[in-house]
């Protein structure tokens, strides 16, 4: 035999065996809980593209929102898609990323990018907060009202 013909065979059993896993699920179910990472790969590329020294440093604005919602969506895809109630405000936050890592590696470190990330991380922490507070931080907050007005009687002067 000669080695067109075991090339062309390796390539057959190849084929063959990628018809076989797609028929049996194998690609779907990589394709259904991996998917995020086709908008992680992204972000990382750009990452590594920039400290490479191969792309601009507004190329870090899209890097770092890439990666974020990416990590925030395979949250979402591996534990449910019900924490998107408390992770929603992690979007603005990606931004606020992005933003951070254009000032501080970026080469122009204008007060207004610094103002708009930290801006922006600011809203996203109030309403991650504001979130937990709605959903089950309410809890918290009444049980610690409990406490303290408990420690407020017990604590008072005693007058006989």
């Amino acid at each position: 035999m000669n080695r067109q013909s075991a090339a062309v065979g390796i390539g057959v059993v190849a084929v063959g065996l990628i018809i076989l896993l797609g028929k049996l699920g194998v690609f779907a179910f990589i394709g259904a809980v991996f998917w995020p990472l086709f908008i992680l790969i992204p972000g990382v590329l750009l990452h590594v593209l920039y400290f490479g020294r191969m792309v601009p440093s507004v190329a870090l604005i899209p890097a770092g929102i890439l990666t974020v919602v990416s990590v925030i969506l395979l949250i979402g895809n591996w534990f449910g898609w019900g924490l998107m109630k408390y992770l929603w405000p992690l979007f603005p936050f990606a931004i606020a990323v992005g933003l951070y890592e254009f000032y501080v590696f970026g080469y122009s470190r204008t007060r207004q990018v610094w103002t708009a990330a930290v801006g922006l991380a600011v809203l996203s922490i109030v309403m991650f907060g504001m979130t937990l507070l709605w959903t089950w931080g309410i809890y918290v907050l009444a049980a610690g009202l409990i406490g303290f007005g408990a420690w407020l009687v017990l604590r008072r002067p005693r007058t006989w």
